[in-house]
């Protein structure tokens, strides 16, 4: 179906890189937990290490899962807008290839979500 704006129609892009403040929108999903139905998005600064989304920024919102304590990051395997990655969690997220709008997900194997549901 062919969508024809009104005359006067501006299209005004509220989620641009330029209106966070020097921070970007990273989303950030944990596979087979879909308690959480959606990535969650956080405005982050590129410079911020990888170490510091893992364990200052991603316990904000799954730590209250009951399996959030037993995550070995050590074996996090890891996706970064649909490629497989090894992110270096000293370096930042920028050295680590995530954008404005990057989607990171991580799996923890050997969790499934609450007895194995995928929740």
């Amino acid at each position: 179906m062919t969508v024809i704006a009104k005359d006067g129609y501006v299209d005004l892009v509220q989620d641009k890189v330029d209106n966070f403040h020097g921070n970007q929108v990273v989303y950030v999903s944990w596979d087979d937990h879909l308690l959480f139905c959606a990535a969650q998005a956080f405005p982050l600064p590129p410079e911020m290490p990888f170490k510091a989304l893992v364990f200052e920024v991603i316990p904000t919102v799954f730590s209250w899962h009951k399996e959030f304590e037993q995550v070995d990051w050590a074996k996090a395997q890891w996706n970064l807008d649909g490629n497989d990655f090894v992110p270096d969690m000293e370096k930042s997220l920028a050295e680590n290839g995530v954008e404005h709008k990057s989607l990171i997900r991580f799996k923890t194997p050997g969790l499934t979500g609450i007895d194995g549901t995928r929740m």
